[in-house]
């Protein structure tokens, strides 16, 4: 079976580092590529310039919006060790640089006996207990015709002219298609959920990310993604949003920060 993110993330090699990549259409917000979705198209021509199948760690740059275009994603291999390789690049569209990452790539995780937490996973109403939004909802973000997100009821307020006042948003996340989270899905679903900053504004719109940053902390267990994401410091029409991903299992599996600027 395909799925519809799978077709959205090939990447083919063209030769000295470089792939070729479609942004599809429909993984936009207000008619632009969403972060997490560009993220996860970096990240796959990453993996396989490196050769191994999992982003451990990204950093990503945006610097233009893009949205339905043909890219090229070149990257470069800055070292190569016995459990990481690190490598950048940088997504065009013709003369047009529009996003510049590095990447810390490898094959699995390294064991270990010493475990300290102190985030568990949020309180929200289960998966099957929240109403699902029509896919073809009028006026709905084209990323949200392919991700199922259902809102813990307390953060939905935004969506109603009620923002909560706290700039929290905690939620259910899977794909439509029911396709299987791994790793790459998390890149993407590190920025699916609407703007934490939207129970304060209460104004939703296309959120531009200038920065994001992306770190996997386990393989998911099969099932949909609990989310919270939280925004502490908002000024000078920018603000930083902080997100935790846990599986099905209560398992942290990936931790994502990102600057962006207001709702435009």
């Amino acid at each position: 079976m395909s799925f519809q993110f799978d077709l959205a993330t090939q990447v083919q090699p063209i030769g000295d580092g470089r792939f070729s990549a479609h942004v599809h259409d429909g993984w936009d917000i207000g008619g632009n590529a969403n972060g997490g979705y560009l993220l996860a198209l970096v990240a796959a021509a990453l993996c396989g310039a490196a050769g191994r199948p999992l982003p451990v760690a990204l950093s990503c740059h945006y610097l233009a919006p893009i949205n339905d275009a043909d890219v090229v994603i070149e990257t470069s291999i800055v070292k190569v060790g016995k459990a990481f390789t690190t490598a950048v690049a940088t997504m065009r569209h013709g003369e047009r640089t529009i996003v510049m990452a590095s990447g810390t790539l490898a094959d699995g995780f390294s064991t270990g006996s010493r475990v300290h937490e102190t985030r568990v996973a949020p309180q929200i109403p289960s998966f099957g207990d929240l109403v699902p939004r029509d896919a073809t909802s009028a006026g709905m973000p084209g990323l949200m015709s392919k991700l199922d997100v259902r809102l813990h009821p307390d953060d939905v307020g935004f969506a109603l002219g009620t923002p909560s006042g706290r700039a929290l948003v905690r939620g259910w996340c899977a794909f439509r298609d029911a396709r299987p989270v791994d790793a790459l899905a998390l890149t993407l679903m590190c920025d699916a959920l609407p703007p934490a900053m939207f129970n304060l504004s209460g104004a939703p719109g296309w959120v531009p990310t200038v920065h994001l940053s992306f770190y996997l902390r386990g393989i998911p267990a099969p099932g949909p993604i609990a989310a919270e994401f939280a925004t502490n410091h908002l000024r000078d029409g920018m603000f930083d949003e902080d997100g935790l991903l846990w599986d099905s299992t209560g398992a942290l599996v990936a931790q994502s920060r990102q600057l962006a600027l207001l709702p435009r």
